[in-house]
């Protein structure tokens, strides 16, 4: 009736061992039974681990909610081990849990190098991302990053939530922007190769889609001069009409057009290949446009005999999602042609037929695309398959610079091989600065920038909530202080150091010890992680291990503020600083493996 665990701010170990005995209270103390108990973080400025609210036993209790919390408090003290001490504030019953609590937790996790991961069912369906997706016209950009990142990300955390995960992609390598790069590069190209140009294939082929466009809007406005309208204009411009003839070849199988195609084709992905390398994603299968265009005309028929869709008059078929809230969608033209709803449908069903585990999809898709992913869940749903309700579209905001909107036909792109190399050189510029860099070969450096640039543009995304739209600033996301990529590196990288200057037997056990208040405060913000991955495989959200990561972070550092570690007299508080060091620095490498993000020794 009244639990809400909200895995946010409390963990679930805690609540789990307190409801019970709390049920048993209210039933002895009041005659009540309550099926539910309502938690929460304890605010910072009282003294607790985590606080019952009493509010919502108000409607099944009459009394005064500082009276019941009194009660059930001093019925906690007197019958639960973990329970050492209570106050009440208002309709708050702050709870305090012992050292002992803490002290048992971290035994349990200190040599558990997998802390927080669930290890895969193999009895669980398993679940595909979809992810990248791009078009084989133009290198990959900014916002490609984004989705990449995120995609990645909420494999690599679904995974460690206890599910088996298939990364994938669809390449959008057919249609008229495919056509428009091979006849720019017919008429302009001279040859050119990546091997003749020094230059990578997908960036060649986006030059020449940019050379198109360029030679688009000029014979546009030549037209113009000569006193057509500019929609006169774009549709008689010979190069759209050569594209539009290209695109005809290649569906009639034009020989010398599906050759020229297959090589422009593979120079993007080769080019690709290299940026997803640099940018450490992965796939484990791919899907074609061209494969897949064709696919999912069949399931119209079926829809059609079930009654899902129906024909119009002109031969066309249509579904008509007006009763849902929607609208009336085409799947199948009147000519017979397939639309892209059709093709995603037919991919969906493809994909389950070839991983047969499969029993849901996260399509990682910017926002523009949240009404055709409403229709397309919802048409799969009524053809009765039952995985189409576990179907979800990681939407996300776009990515914008400080001089506004990228455009890929005029080559105002940021380039992701770019950028990567862009956040490099300012790690390594910033890290210079800073003078940290003493004692290290040019091969380490190198290493370190890479590693501090690239983290630092990881985390600069992912950080934020997937639905908000980013303004991406290189500087900022480098900085070394705040919550940032190198900031969290950095407090690694200082743990790191501690534990090279130990001197003793990090496996001796600690058995006795009376925690200092940010030891307490550490070993809670640690116990939170394994539900801080459950909820952010829940939520689709890397953002909330990035945060978390930047929480755990900021508490070490006022630990490391407020104690002595090295320099303690005591040695069981000095083995036991270092050890828990030690669990921090494991949880924010685990966390930011989840992103991504590799983590430096030093710094």
């Amino acid at each position: 009736m009244f639990i809400f665990a909200n895995l946010k701010e409390i963990t679930m170990k805690l609540s789990q061992i307190l409801t019970l005995p709390i049920q048993k209270a209210v039933q002895q103390l009041f005659d009540v039974s309550i099926d539910r108990v309502e938690f929460q973080i304890t605010r910072k400025e009282f003294e607790g681990d985590i606080t019952m609210v009493i509010f919502p036993l108000l409607k099944v209790i009459k009394g005064n909610p500082i009276e019941i919390g009194t009660k059930i408090g001093t019925y906690l003290v007197e019958n639960v081990d973990e329970v050492i001490r209570f106050n009440v504030v208002s309709g708050f019953l702050n709870i305090v849990v012992s050292d002992d609590y803490y002290l048992n937790f971290f035994k349990e996790i200190k040599d558990n190098e997998s802390f927080g991961f669930v290890p895969v069912s193999p009895n669980d369906k398993a679940v595909m991302v979809e992810y990248s997706s791009p078009n084989t016209n133009k290198p990959l950009h900014l916002g490609h990053v984004r989705n990449n990142l995120l995609g990645y990300a909420v494999s690599e955390i679904i995974k460690a939530s206890g599910k088996k995960v298939y990364k994938t992609q669809i390449i959008n390598d057919r249609g008229i922007h495919i056509c428009k790069s091979m006849l720019a590069w017919q008429k302009f190209g001279n040859g050119q190769t990546p091997e003749s140009v020094g230059l990578k294939g997908d960036k060649l082929v986006g030059n020449f889609y940019v050379k198109f466009d360029q030679e688009y809007k000029a014979q546009i406005a030549e037209l113009i001069s000569q006193g057509k309208t500019e929609d006169e204009a774009k549709k008689q411009a010979p190069i759209i009409q050569e594209a539009q003839q290209m695109l005809l070849d290649w569906e009639a199988g034009k020989p010398e057009v599906i050759q020229l195609w297959k090589t422009m084709n593979q120079w993007v992905y080769d080019g690709f290949a290299q940026t997803y390398k640099n940018l450490g994603v992965d796939f484990d299968s791919y899907y074609y446009e061209s494969n897949t265009y064709l696919l999912g005309k069949e399931v119209v028929q079926f829809g059609l005999e079930k009654g899902i869709f129906e024909k119009d008059a002109d031969g066309s078929v249509w579904i008509d999602l007006t009763p849902d809230g929607l609208d009336r969608k085409i799947v199948l033209r009147s000519d017979g042609t397939a639309v892209y709803m059709t093709q995603d449908i037919g991919t969906a069903i493809q994909r389950v037929k070839d991983f047969p585990d499969v029993g849901g999809m996260v399509y990682t898709v910017g926002n523009e695309q949240d009404y055709h992913f409403k229709v397309l869940f919802l048409i799969l749903k009524k053809l009765g398959f039952d995985w189409a309700e576990s179907l979800f579209h990681l939407s996300y905001g776009m990515v914008e610079l400080p001089s506004g909107k990228m455009k890929s036909r005029e080559g105002t792109v940021v380039d992701a091989d770019d950028l990567m190399i862009e956040m490099t050189e300012t790690a390594g510029r910033i890290s210079t600065e800073l003078g940290k860099l003493e004692g290290y070969s040019e091969e380490e450096k190198a290493k370190l920038f890479k590693t501090i640039g690239l983290g630092a543009l990881k985390y600069y995304i992912l950080k934020v909530d997937p639905k908000k739209q980013i303004l991406f600033n290189p500087e900022e996301s480098v900085d070394f202080a705040g919550n940032t990529g190198p900031f969290i590196q950095y407090t690694y990288a200082r743990i790191q150091s501690i534990l090279r200057k130990a001197d003793f037997d990090l496996s001796l056990a600690v058995t006795e010890l009376e925690l200092h208040p940010k030891e307490k405060e550490l070993l809670k913000q640690i116990e939170l992680f394994p539900d801080v991955i459950q909820n952010a495989a829940n939520n689709h959200s890397p953002a909330l291990v990035a945060n978390y990561t930047y929480e755990l972070v900021k508490e070490y550092n006022s630990f490391y503020q407020s104690v002595s570690i090295l320099g303690e007299e005591n040695m069981t508080n000095k083995v036991f600083r270092v050890q828990l060091s030690q669990k921090v620095a494991e949880t924010i490498k685990s966390a930011f493996k989840l992103l991504g993000i590799e983590v430096p020794e030093r710094m």
